[in-house]
């Protein structure tokens, strides 16, 4: 087994031999440059992980993992132009730095790009991975087209919100363990439980993300501290504040998501006391522990040694108590 950091490099050096110069040179530019504004590339590295969990070499999984990074940089490309976003990573997206419709169609071939890296695995283990991925693909446009849906929605449920997360983040975490799992030809069983091990995680990933967007330390979060707030989007801190709130708070917590005002530091400051006053932020911080102890729980299924459970272990434990 190896270390993060060293998956980290493994990934980047495989990205980095993967890289050729190709026409047109505005199709794959921008290819180039949203794989190379790096990030934690935390999905390929589950998919290392997974692969050595389950005593494979990490070099087979290398095509895996790649195809897992550069379908998970299509799905930002694509939705940066949704979402008008002009920064990404701290550097300008793809559709500002070309236009829109090169961001599309480089978006597109990044697709396509992931699929052909299974092409290196022999009929059976591509069969069982190109089928994962496209389920896993879908269920990503699902949960993003919930997630735009909600923007113009005012009776969005708990239910409904973790769902919508659930799509659009963790599903991706849980194949990238899962296709680990796959490539080491381990047993279905263990496959089945890796995949709910990454689902879990990414649940809680994702509400801890959403935790840190409100009350995260500026200096290391990485991104600006109450983004969610200043675009009135309906977290699971909103949305349970909304539960539990009195009525005069629910009145002033929806008049606050229905404005964009000039300097937003009054209505940030105003939503997170309501986030505490409420309980929502302690509510968001028990599901972050909920849903970590049930991937937790999912590890004593899987048929591995103790050791490369507590690796697993500490895996999880560090990504919940991360700061950014």
């Amino acid at each position: 087994m190896h270390s993060i950091n060293n998956y980290q490099e493994f990934v980047l050096d495989y990205l980095n031999s993967q890289s050729k110069t190709k026409e047109p040179k505005n199709l794959y530019e921008p290819i180039h440059y949203i794989l190379e504004l790096g990030g934690k590339r935390m999905r390929p590295v589950l998919t290392l992980l997974s692969a050595e969990v389950f005593d494979a070499d990490y070099k087979k999984a290398l095509p895996a993992a790649l195809a897992v990074e550069v379908f998970h940089n299509f799905s930002l490309i694509h939705d940066d132009i949704m979402d008008d976003a002009p920064l990404r990573r701290g550097k300008i997206t793809v559709h500002e730095k070309w236009n829109i419709n090169t961001g599309i169609l480089s978006g597109d071939a990044m697709l396509i790009l992931a699929y052909q890296y299974f092409e290196q695995y022999q009929p059976k283990i591509f069969r069982k991975l190109a089928k994962l991925f496209s389920r896993t693909a879908l269920e990503v446009c699902e949960g993003q087209q919930y997630d735009v849906d909600f923007e113009t929605r005012d009776d969005v449920t708990i239910r409904e919100y973790l769902k919508m997360i659930k799509n659009k983040t963790a599903v991706l975490v849980a194949a990238a363990m899962k296709m680990g799992a796959i490539v080491a030809e381990t047993s279905k069983e263990n496959a089945n439980f890796i995949y709910d091990f990454g689902l879990n995680l990414g649940l809680a990933f994702q509400l801890q993300d959403d935790y840190l967007d409100a009350f995260g330390d500026p200096k290391t979060f990485g991104k600006q501290v109450g983004g969610d707030i200043i675009e009135n989007k309906k977290t699971y801190l909103y949305l349970k504040a909304l539960e539990f709130a009195s009525a005069d708070e629910k009145h002033q917590l929806q008049h606050l998501f229905s404005i964009h005002p000039d300097d937003n530091t009054d209505k940030i400051n105003k939503v997170k006391e309501i986030f505490n006053t409420t309980g929502a932020s302690y509510a968001t911080q028990k599901a972050i522990k909920k849903y970590t102890s049930k991937a937790f729980k999912t590890l004593k299924q899987i048929d591995i040694s103790v050791e490369k459970k507590e690796i697993l272990k500490v895996f999880g434990k560090n990504l919940m108590s991360r700061k950014v």
